[in-house]
């Protein structure tokens, strides 16, 4: 299977400012990408870059196998989903589907067909002859889909499409753009700073920050292995735990405040010792118990008990350091009590202090 899209050593600056520093991404045909990162890592920018909306500084872009470095967006086979709907309000959803078409003097047939499949495809045949003043913000933002979708491309682009959707919507929206990928096997580069759309919708995904991928993995890579620390605090939702320390007795063991925690197990590199290192740990992979357990554990106090109704969340103080573990609701343990926490070493991340790289 080849590449669909290919990005090769590209730069952005805007005047002195870099904004993307020798990017390289491929995007295999038929794979859903998702750049993923804070505000202002250029994630849009990038999506800028690849629509040809943007003028790049140096680099090459290549969209199935054509070089589209300078070629106008309406020559590069592509279709984007703006984050605003950006709709004709005059048009109705028939005229909106049909405008770009009709400039590109497509057959009246032929865009008849295409409307029709769309609205079947995304579900808005009965919103055809409606302006967009009378949909919700669900419908304009299937339109906008629509509207892309006719141009018969093979590469779609998203940027931030349900941000400006309510939580309930966001998460219906999110599973139509995924039958749609299963349904159609187009490429899409999507961009989000949402964490559950990216886990949810990509093949890979790209992780940003400061113009630069820090990790380009699939998501229970990503999420399990981060490359870094910025990654690794990045994803989750709390995030990752933080235990600062330092690997003793040759890197066997991981010395965090009075309790020395056995590294056996640990899937990562050769460990070696460091004086200066940080274990990583996720909510969901923290054991706690009101009784000591047979192994090392850390000791700990009970700050918030956090009712989410299908589990809680326990924040805790350990050593002078925030906690947050995930339990079952029947595993809630009252604020103020003393506990013990085991870790789950097979799951966790060691990074070097100074690096901030996984170890």
């Amino acid at each position: 299977m080849g590449n669909s899209i290919e990005v090769k050593d590209l730069t952005l600056n805007f005047g002195s400012v870099s904004v993307l520093k020798n990017m390289n991404l491929d995007v295999a045909e038929g794979e859903f990408v998702v750049l993923l990162g804070p505000s202002g890592c250029g994630k849009s920018t990038l999506l800028n870059c690849l629509a040809g909306l943007l003028d790049i500084t140096d680099g090459q872009i290549w969209i199935k196998g054509k070089n589209v470095t300078w070629a106008e967006p309406s020559d590069r086979g592509i279709g984007m989903v703006f984050q605003s709907y950006a709709l004709y309000p005059q048009m109705t959803v028939r005229g909106n589907l049909s405008f770009g078409l009709k400039n590109a003097r497509v057959p009246q047939g032929e865009i008849d067909k295409r409307i029709a499949r769309a609205a079947e495809i995304l579900q808005i045949q009965p919103l055809l002859d409606r302006k967009p003043a009378a949909l919700s913000g669900g419908q304009r933002q299937r339109v906008a889909i629509g509207r892309a979708l006719v141009r018969d491309v093979d590469v779609f682009l998203f940027d931030e499409p349900l941000s400006n959707l309510d939580a309930k919507l966001r998460s219906e929206l999110r599973v139509e753009i995924k039958r749609l990928h299963n349904q159609l096997g187009n490429t899409m580069v999507y961009v989000t700073h949402d964490q559950i759309e990216a886990l949810t919708l990509a093949d890979r995904i790209a992780v940003m920050k400061g113009g630069v991928i820090q990790q380009l993995a699939a998501p229970l890579e990503i999420y399990n292995r981060p490359a870094n620390l910025f990654v690794a605090g990045f994803l989750g939702s709390p995030s990752m735990n933080f235990l600062k320390g330092r690997t003793v007795d040759g890197g066997r063991a991981f010395q965090f405040g009075s309790t020395k925690i056995d590294l056996a197990g640990y899937e990562g590199g050769a460990v070696l010792e460091r004086d200066d290192a940080i274990l990583g740990v996720r909510p969901e992979h923290i054991t706690v118990s009101t009784v000591p357990l047979s192994g090392p554990s850390i000791p700990a106090e009970v700050e918030i008990d956090e009712n989410l109704g299908a589990d809680s969340l326990l924040w805790l103080k350990a050593e002078g350091t925030n906690m947050s573990v995930r339990v079952p609701v029947e595993g809630r343990v009252p604020a103020g009590t003393k506990v013990h926490l085991g870790l789950d070493i097979p799951k966790a991340s060691l990074f070097d202090a100074k690096t901030e790289q996984r170890i």
